[in-house]
């Protein structure tokens, strides 16, 4: 068994101290670039300098090397490697580093070229760098002290009016620049509510100084602007507690390139992971996994990712069984990672942990005495065919998809939330393909009465929320922010939001049916262009000649819906998200994790951990023509979905890799109807039919505490983070003291009540285990729990209780694993 191979491999270990100098650099030392060209007054760029480690990978030793300038009137350089022009000429830098020498040519040129100001692109990154634009300071819906600034710069004009005529232009001085409000409250000189945020000694303040001595300039509208960023090096692998120094690079739209990185913004995926310094300085932690760092500049952004392996190296990895190409494609990486997945989970667990997640039910004693007595190889598989076929199958992944599409009773009424509820049931119980379930809620039209999705408009009335709603739903993109500005960490931007707006501008509700008439488009709330209609990441039709026609409302009337081409490129094979959100969101159900996570926020800058695995999920849910039963097949079939959740010296520490099963927090829905199953007392809900289970109700206002302290999604967003799975301390205790579980405990017609009376000791006990863990006692339990009711036999019925209660609230019970 694995478990016992791994002593042996752990005594084979190679330890690598996994600290900064633990992959010690021994092989030549470079300088990237080994050429510099500096044009402009006050050009920049930053050095990288890497050597060949011990092992043969790249080692960052950017911060470590020593610089000297050749001649520091041409050319300065920083402890840190960024080199700055200041005279026209050439020099060199000389890099001392791994006790080698290394020379950068250094030329620099139009040093004194007077400086062309432009406050969009030399003003506002300065802003967005320090933060003055964030939500947390001017760039707050309120601004701070009277002055407010467009969160992110999205809005440039409004930000220049707001520095040099609001408030009678005080915060601007041109007779003294540097007495400008604006530069005494940044660099600290007067009482300011965010601290030191310019130095006066720095580049940064100087820049703003000369913008307001050459007259506070808008800039020429048709100057260059950025049109990418590219981040350097792109990824590496970094020991633990190791570093690595960042470049990025900015491309202009006249094709010239230059160094920002002193002005980008860095933002970790995964703090626990890898940090980041304001200035790009990569810092890994102690725990093996991969890290994304994203960086912006001028609503530009791009990504680094750094593979963090542990310390000690397996000499002798074992060879893995795979049963499919999910296991392949995770060990491949739990390799590079010098982790060894757990053993495979016994029949037991699997068991239990396959019923809640495909029906969110519990195995009953006896089904559980069945699947653990078959000895057939496949009874796995068989299992889970069994399982998609039962009704249950259809009740909770109903009620998943309810809460995502916000089926809400208050709005819709009891008979429309049942109806759309209803076509959500039948389309799951039927296997419906995902992308027709989807295009069937894009392009829904009718009366609400015979149109179940068609209800989805009237719970989400604003053609923007229905925009960017169903875009988190079936995209995993939130563009929501966009409304107001520029996303701040994708490619979003207004434009994009309005014209996805657009498609629902013509869809209203005319009594209760639902009709699209009118013009299909936007207007855009900042430079009042029309937007029309168009996909997110494709060009804006009318972009090129905006408001050039006075009759484009007659031209932009729709001859026919167009939310069916929205649709059918929702659910095209060209999408680049549709397969993939839908793969992501059916594996983060089933292990605990997205490959993307949180699974609704699918960005460039917040990469897949695992992209080749979610690529092959989402070509295998395009090749089924996105049969929704198989993917469940293929996952719960792999040996990566069968792991224990024992862990093993190598990933006790691994949350992110898929090395074993994790303890996942219940949805409260099923959780109820766990405690009401074994206790054999069914729950009774307001104005609701006898026999109902809570993973049925499809009315979320269903008053019920038990289902609110949970975690129940109130359904008034389409946001995953409605659902609160986090375990608390009031949870805790309610599963302690609640009277009303222990009435279920004690009910006459219970289920411990029916043991005591029917069933030995022994035997009992068995039931007890097989009801409430989905597994036989071990022999110690057997022993210590007949011993319990031994001491306690003239009161036998209130020790089985309390045998039960301890079930009830143990960590096995209240959590899936």
């Amino acid at each position: 068994m694995l478990r016992n191979l791994l002593p042996s491999l752990l005594a084979l270990a190679i330890l690598d101290s996994g600290s900064p100098g633990g992959n010690k650099p021994t092989g030549e030392v470079a300088v990237d670039p080994a050429t510099v060209k500096l044009s402009g007054p006050g050009a920049t760029y930053s050095l990288l300098v890497h050597g060949k480690g011990s092992d043969g990978r790249l080692v960052d030793l950017t911060r470590s090397a020593k610089y000297q300038s050749q001649n520091p009137k041409i050319a300065a350089v920083s402890p840190a490697g960024i080199v700055r022009g200041l005279a026209d000429g050439k020099t060199q830098i000389i890099v001392e580093a791994g006790g080698q020498k290394k020379t950068v040519d250094v030329q620099v040129s139009e040093s004194t070229r007077p400086r062309q100001f432009h406050f969009e692109n030399d003003i506002v990154p300065l802003f967005s760098r320090f933060g003055c634009n964030s939500s947390g300071c001017h760039g707050n819906s309120l601004g701070q002290n009277g002055f407010k600034l467009s969160v992110f710069g999205f809005d440039p004009t409004a930000d220049h009016a707001a520095l040099t005529k609001e408030d009678r232009g005080r915060r601007v001085l041109f007779s003294a620049p540097e007495s400008s409000l604006l530069l005494r409250k940044a660099s600290g000189s007067m009482p300011h509510g965010g601290g030191i945020r310019i130095p006066a000694d720095s580049f940064e303040f100087e820049t703003i100084r000369g913008w307001i001595a050459a007259g506070c300039p808008m800039g020429d509208p048709k100057a260059p602007h950025v049109t990418g960023i590219r981040v350097e090096p792109a990824e590496r692998q970094l020991d633990m507690k190791g570093q690595q120094q960042l470049r990025v690079i900015a491309r202009w739209s006249d094709g010239r390139e230059a160094d920002v990185t002193a002005h980008a913004k860095f933002q970790t995926n995964n703090e626990g992971l890898a940090s980041v310094s304001a200035d790009g300085l990569v810092s890994a932690g102690q725990v093996a996994g991969e890290a994304a760092i994203m960086t912006s500049y001028m609503g530009s952004v791009a990504t680094f990712r750094a593979l963090v392996p542990r310390a000690e190296k397996i000499a002798n990895y074992p060879n893995l069984p795979e049963n499919n190409f999910i296991d392949g494609l995770v060990f491949k990486k739990l390799k590079k990672l010098n982790i060894v997945p757990s053993e495979l989970a016994d029949d037991a667990d699997y068991l239990r942990r396959v019923y809640l997640d495909v029906i969110g039910t519990l195995p009953t004693p006896a089904e559980t005495r069945k699947f653990l007595a078959d000895k057939s190889a496949d009874k796995r598989s068989r299992l889970v065919d069994e399982l998609l076929q039962r009704p249950e199958f259809a009740d909770y992944w109903a009620l998943k998809w309810a809460d995502l599409l916000r089926v809400d009773r208050q709005v819709l009424g009891h008979k429309g939330a049942y109806g759309f509820y209803r076509w959500i049931r039948d389309s799951i119980a039927r296997n419906k393909p995902l992308d027709q379930f989807a295009r069937e809620i894009v392009a829904a039209e009718g009366p609400l009465s015979e149109n179940g999705p068609a209800n989805f408009y009237k719970v989400v009335p604003k053609p923007g929320d229905r925009a960017s709603t169903l875009s988190q739903v079936f995209l995993g993109l939130r563009i929501a922010c966009a409304e107001c500005h520029h996303h701040p960490f994708d490619r979003w931007s207004q434009t994009d939001y309005y014209g996805m707006q657009a498609f629902f501008a013509p869809v209203a509700l005319r009594g209760d049916v639902l009709l699209a008439s009118g013009q299909a488009q936007a207007k855009h709330p900042r430079t009042g262009n029309t937007v029309l209609p168009h996909a997110l990441g494709a060009e804006d039709p009318k972009s090129k000649n905006q408001n050039s026609n006075k009759n484009q409302d007659s031209k932009s009337k729709i001859e026919k819906d167009v939310r069916i081409e929205l649709a059918a490129w929702f659910t095209s094979p060209e999408n680049p998200w549709f397969a993939r959100n839908l793969a992501n969101r059916t594996w983060a159900h089933f292990l605990g994790r997205g490959l993307v996570e949180p699974v609704d926020d699918v960005r460039d800058t917040n990469p897949p951990s695992n992209p080749e695995l979610l690529d092959a999920l989402a070509k295998q849910l395009l090749d089924s023509k996105f049969d929704f039963k198989k993917l469940i097949r293929t996952i719960a079939a792999s040996r990566v979905y069968q792991q224990s959740a024992k862990p093993n010296a190598t990933n006790e520490k691994d949350e992110l890799n898929y090395s074993r099963a994790l303890f996942r927090r219940i949805d409260a829905e099923v959780l109820l109807d766990m405690v009401s199953q074994t206790t054999g007392v069914e729950e009774r809900f307001p104005s609701t039919p006898a026999g109902y289970r809570a993973i049925q109700l499809w009315d979320s206002k269903v008053q019920h505490y038990f289902l609110k302290l949970f975690g129940r999604p109130a359904r008034v967003s389409a946001c995953e983070c409605e659902r609160n799975t986090e375990p608390g301390v009031s949870q805790i205790l309610h599963l302690l003291n609640s009277p009303g579980i222990q009435a279920k405990l004690s009910h006459e017609r219970g289920a411990v009540a029916k043991l005591v009376r029917s069933k030995k000791d022994a035997e009992l006990i068995e039931e007890l285990y097989l009801t409430f863990f989905c597994r036989y006692p071990t022999e110690a339990e057997r022993t210590a729990s007949l011993q319990y009711l031994t001491r306690h036999a003239e009161n036998r019925r209130q020790a089985a209780e309390d045998l039960a209660w301890s079930l009830l609230n143990s960590l096995e019970f209240v959590f899936n694993h």
